[in-house]
């Protein structure tokens, strides 16, 4: 068995072990334990039916060793504290991967009412068990980004967000954020995620206040896959999406723009690897990562839906791999985000 093919597996078939930094819910697309694979981040489900478990850091499959070293992610120091206004740190940002600090900066969505929302998100969910707060202000993020770095040694820091009514879509919220963490921790690379905003400028502040990477996430290239997995965000034009993402590259710069494709959602595989190469022409990452549907998302609770099998994913990764080794781009030379962290997708373990 390859090690894609094995980091592939996981990313589906999850581990059976207890780990101590956890994502419970969210905006997806995943909700998973964090682990060490190989020595690289992996964000990988948490399952009791799983065929593999650890026995001391080696990878087990059936009680049989793959030769592959898996470590669980310490607990950061910084979850013990509170912000000055008394709010516990976990809830204004979380350790993903071992050195990737991330937060929701606004916990509510518009495109959350059951005919709107995307069929594999839950951003409002972990807000309505009490383990977030709605708004997360620049101060307290600077405070717990400072904190971060100081105890636990995090190297980059994600901030997304739920799109505002607004017609920046939530990205002057970002601006600010970005700008108060900048200040605070100036050498912290930051990526910034966000639908297309209605006025292209806005991307010049996101660049302006600090932000060295940005992710404006589409899912899929599709338009009648979007329609029924995202029928309020399907509503925002592919033409509008390919501007935003012109204008970010001429911005930030070629590979420091990305978006996420979610393989196990009904597109053609050669269509979703084509559209990858197209996204990599234009100087955007194609962040590939499986579909998995999460708990209180309408993909379990309406649809129930199934994740890709392990051999359309692993084809489509190797494939979307390749077109980026070709094109001399890799996430592990973006500053920060998603693609840079790589723990939710096999693609870095692909050579991507």
């Amino acid at each position: 068995m390859t090690e894609v093919s094995t980091r592939v597996d996981l990313a589906l078939l999850g581990i059976r072990v207890d780990v101590p930094v956890r994502r419970h819910a969210g905006a997806g697309p995943s909700d998973d334990g964090h682990v060490l694979f190989g020595g690289a981040g992996a964000a990988v489900p948490i399952r009791s039916d799983s065929p593999y478990t650890l026995r001391g850091d080696r990878l087990l499959l059936n009680g049989a060793d793959l030769g592959v070293s898996v470590e669980p992610v310490r607990r950061p120091r910084f979850y013990d504290l509170r912000t000055a206004d008394d709010v516990p740190y976990e809830q204004i940002a979380k350790l993903h991967g071992a050195d990737v600090l991330a937060t929701t900066v606004v916990q509510t969505c518009i495109r959350y009412a059951e005919d709107q929302r995307c069929r594999f998100c839950a951003i409002e969910a972990s807000l309505e068990a009490g383990q977030t707060v709605a708004v997360k202000r620049p101060e307290q993020l600077a405070e717990v980004a400072a904190a971060a770095v100081r105890l636990d040694g995090v190297r980059q820091m994600v901030m997304t967000t739920g799109t505002s009514a607004g017609k920046d879509r939530g990205a002057r919220h970002l601006a600010r954020c970005v700008r108060a963490v900048k200040q605070a921790v100036p050498e912290l690379p930051v990526q910034v995620q966000c639908e297309p905003p209605g006025d292209p400028a806005t991307l010049g502040e996101l660049h302006a206040a600090g932000a060295d990477a940005i992710g404006i996430h589409v899912e899929s290239l599709d338009d009648s896959v979007r329609a029924r997995w995202m029928p309020g965000k399907s509503t925002v034009p592919l033409t509008e999406y390919r501007a935003a993402w012109a204008e970010a590259v001429r911005v930030f710069g070629r590979n420091r723009v990305s978006t996420y494709l979610l393989v196990g959602l009904g597109e053609d595989p050669d269509e979703l690897v084509s559209g990858a190469r197209e996204l990599i022409d234009m100087g955007v990452y194609p962040f590939v990562v499986p579909f998995r549907p999460l708990s209180g998302t309408l993909a379990t609770d309406v649809d129930n839906a199934r994740p890709p099998t392990p051999r359309l994913l692993e084809d489509v990764t190797r494939r979307v791999a390749q077109e980026l080794r070709a094109a001399g781009m890799s996430g592990t030379e973006q500053k920060a985000g998603c693609a840079a962290c790589g723990a939710c997708s096999a693609l870095q373990t692909a050579g991507g």
